[in-house]
């Protein structure tokens, strides 16, 4: 018996933890004197343990067995030993890294991966360093861009001269995408102790996912491409979303319960959910993404901004009405800081935002004009917040209410990725509100942006041009935002890694690129 992947630290709060490991075979699964089955889906074999009992603000070491036998760590290991941190019951100092767009293997064209960076200089360092949570925000695994080592694995298993080529198609090739990208020694030390959070974003299935209603048509016109999506959702249920649950959560997760149960394998109940999971067909989805996470007076407020779109009927919503009221309702819970995290920036560099919400109006219109501005919106990857511009609206309001309540966030900041470069932008309401409001954007962990559309990025947050860019939008049709925002720090490029920093009602984000083998800050802001 031997461990295929993991084990990877999931929910951590004060007197629990999630563990979650994938097994070659069938098998029970140990953590701290907790024992799970593994449940199954074609063929794979994974457990998610759910360590309840700890103590507050405790620090334990671990080990993983499966079938009585010891499988982590690596008798070879030069990391020190995993651990479960748990949160004091008074947490006050919260440390969160987060990061997007993460390509495997650090020795190609793109430079030191930034990720792998963070866990050595943790593994040289002291643990009152360490964070309390890792985000990662998107493109975990890359569907569509793979490497060249998984198309010679995808050679040996099919024609790849027949669609979708080198692109994964289904479930099991999804599989090899996340060993892949998790089974680096590095990176697999840091995943089985820094608690991690997930969220997708398009390359997780598909460049440009979920565009638009004619996008998506396009694309269910393909013979592979049902097979494709149903593999993404399947094992971002398995491999991402299952993690970024709590225990009661889990407890009352339908589908979850039912693989543990079902004694077989449930790829035909993943296979349902994951089509349910997709249908927006009356105006909500069959699943929501979305999620919570608490660190003691700092609230995490992740939001699925590819997978839950509504695009039928003409509508464009980043999520249904049904998710975006417990977004809402979740934000409303008083805290210190607010920190929300979506894959895709809300507030773009103006200029880029001012065109995105044109090119919504615009592809309203009737005719070849319409026509015309669909095919800009994909080929210009124009569907961020912006050009969802009743979604981005909505978010400004929440946010404006959350600044305004009577005991308000000291913090209110938007964490995303998505973009290949970093920046901090401070925004300004009309009505001005008590917390101090950020989008914080940090990516990639490990990939690259072509020196054009790095320059191209820099001008976009010219002034002069966004005035121009603002006045053009108006004669198109589209309301004046509700808000102002200007950039603070940025663009920065190469591959980065961001800290959030608080205690108490402070807050203090930094970004620093990787350079050689270690880490360079390129800016520090104090938010609160």
């Amino acid at each position: 018996m031997s461990l295929r992947l993991g084990p990877l630290l999931r929910h951590v709060d004060e007197t629990s933890a999630t563990v979650w490991v994938e097994t070659d075979t069938a098998s029970e699964v140990e953590v701290l004197g907790t024992t799970a089955r593994t449940f199954e889906i074609k063929g794979h074999h994974y457990a998610l343990l759910v360590l309840t009992g700890l103590e507050p603000g405790s620090c334990v070491e671990y080990e993983v067995r499966v079938d009585g036998e010891k499988v982590w760590p690596l008798a070879d290991s030069g990391f020190p030993p995993s651990r479960i941190r748990t949160l004091p019951e008074d947490e006050s100092r919260v440390r969160l890294v987060f990061g997007s767009c993460r390509k495997p293997h650090e020795d190609d064209a793109f430079g030191p991966d930034a990720l792998a960076a963070y866990a050595r200089r943790m593994a040289a360092g002291a643990e009152t360093e360490w964070p309390q949570a890792l985000l990662m925000l998107g493109d975990q695994v890359y569907a569509d861009e793979t490497t060249d080592e998984t198309q010679e694995w995808l050679k040996q298993r099919r024609d790849v001269s027949e669609p979708p080529g080198t692109e994964v198609k289904d479930f099991e090739e999804y599989t090899h995408l996340y060993l892949e990208a998790w089974g680096e020694p590095t990176i697999r030390w840091l995943l089985s102790t820094v608690p991690t959070s997930m969220i997708f974003d398009d390359h997780d299935v598909r460049d440009d996912w979920n565009t638009s209603h004619t996008w998506r048509e396009r694309m269910r016109a393909q013979p592979w491409w049902r097979g494709r999506l149903r593999g993404a959702i399947m094992s971002y249920w398995v491999y991402q979303h299952l993690g970024n649950l709590g225990p009661a959560e889990l407890a009352e997760d339908a589908t979850f319960q039912k693989a543990l149960t079902s004694g077989g394998d449930n790829a035909g109940l993943l296979t349902a959910f994951a089509d349910e999971a997709d249908d927006d067909r009356d105006g909500t989805k069959g699943a929501r993404w979305s999620y919570r996470r608490d660190f003691g007076g700092v609230r995490l407020l992740v939001i699925d901004t590819r997978a839950g779109r509504i695009l039928t009927g003409g509508a464009r919503c980043m999520v249904d009405d049904d998710e975006f009221d417990w977004i809402e309702n979740n934000a409303a819970a008083p805290c210190d800081h607010l920190l929300i995290g979506s894959s895709l920036p809300w507030l773009l560099p103006p200029v880029v935002s001012h065109l995105q919400s044109l090119n919504e109006r615009a592809c309203e219109r009737p005719g070849w004009r319409g026509k015309l501005a669909e095919k800009i919106r994909q080929a210009a990857d124009l569907e961020h917040w912006a050009s969802f511009r009743a979604s981005f609206d909505r978010l400004a309001t929440m946010i404006a209410r959350e600044g305004r309540r009577d005991e308000p966030p000291a913090t209110i900041a938007v964490l995303s990725g998505d973009v290949h470069h970093a920046y901090i932008a401070e925004a300004r309401y009309p009505e001005p509100v008590t917390s101090t409001v950020f989008q914080l954007t940090c990516s990639p962990v490990h990939n690259a942006m072509p020196r054009p559309l790095r320059l191209a990025f820099a001008a976009t947050w010219s002034s002069p041009v966004a005035s121009i860019a603002r006045r053009w939008a108006r004669r198109g049709g589209v309301a004046p935002d509700p808000l102002t925002w200007s950039k603070v720090s940025g663009p920065h490029f190469g591959n980065v890694i961001a800290t959030v920093e608080t205690e108490g009602r402070a807050c203090v984000t930094t970004i620093e690129q990787a350079i050689g083998d270690g880490l360079v800050e390129v800016a520090r802001r104090r938010l609160a």
